[in-house]
């Protein structure tokens, strides 16, 4: 059974994602070993909390460079929430510099009369990106759990895979870009379409990459 390296580096609920990992015939490891990343078929980053210690916590373990490599050998690789945000650029949550995978910036959604920040809650995606391997077999317009108060910026349009709405602001809800996909919701609170979600993670972790 292909491993999927689930990183962890302090941040964030990890046993909640590898039970829909593994529910959906996966199979995850959690781990802070740069070994365990590099050997695995895919990795997933997730990741709750703040910009700038989640940049620290993975300097701190050494892990900033395996997952740069993760991402650059072309496995299949899943960015969750924070897991998303710190593959940009930078944030204006923080001063840390981002691991610049993805160019952009993350923004803090602006203030609007009764509108609530954290944008919290279940909300509706789109997609511009409909045909990337996670959307397969979804509803339109899936309903997903967020809990957030910034939001990714890519400099590239065309690696926004999902949008989401809140109050006049349409933001960036999800990246997608060659082997890098990555979310700003929780597919693992996501109800049967977060698991979906997962479930598709699975099958292409768990399929040859060349075989299409």
């Amino acid at each position: 059974m292909p491993v999927i390296a689930v990183v962890d580096y302090d941040m964030g609920n990890l046993h909640s994602v590898c039970k829909g990992l593994e529910n959906a015939g996966g199979s995850p490891k959690i781990t802070d070993d740069p070994k365990v990343i590099e050997s695995a078929a895919a990795v997933l980053l997730p990741g709750v909390g703040a910009f700038d210690p989640a940049i620290q916590h993975l300097r701190d373990r050494n892990l900033i460079e395996p997952v740069k490599n993760a991402i650059a050998s072309g496995k299949p690789f899943l960015g969750i929430c924070l897991g998303m945000q710190i593959l940009f650029d930078s944030s204006e949550e923080g001063k840390e510099p981002g691991l610049g995978v993805i160019p952009g910036v993350v923004r803090r959604f602006k203030h609007e009369p009764k509108l609530t920040i954290p944008h919290m809650g279940w909300n509706q995606l789109e997609f511009p990106q409909p045909d990337v391997p996670l959307w397969q077999k979804l509803a339109p317009q899936p309903w997903v759990y967020f809990v957030h108060s910034y939001y990714v910026d890519p400099i590239d349009p065309s690696v926004k895979a999902a949008t989401v709405t809140h109050g006049s602001q349409t933001v960036t809800a999800a990246i997608a870009r060659d082997n890098v996909m990555a979310v700003q919701f929780h597919p693992e609170k996501s109800s049967s379409a977060g698991l979906q979600m997962l479930a598709n993670f699975v099958s292409l972790v768990n399929v040859p990459a060349n075989v299409h």
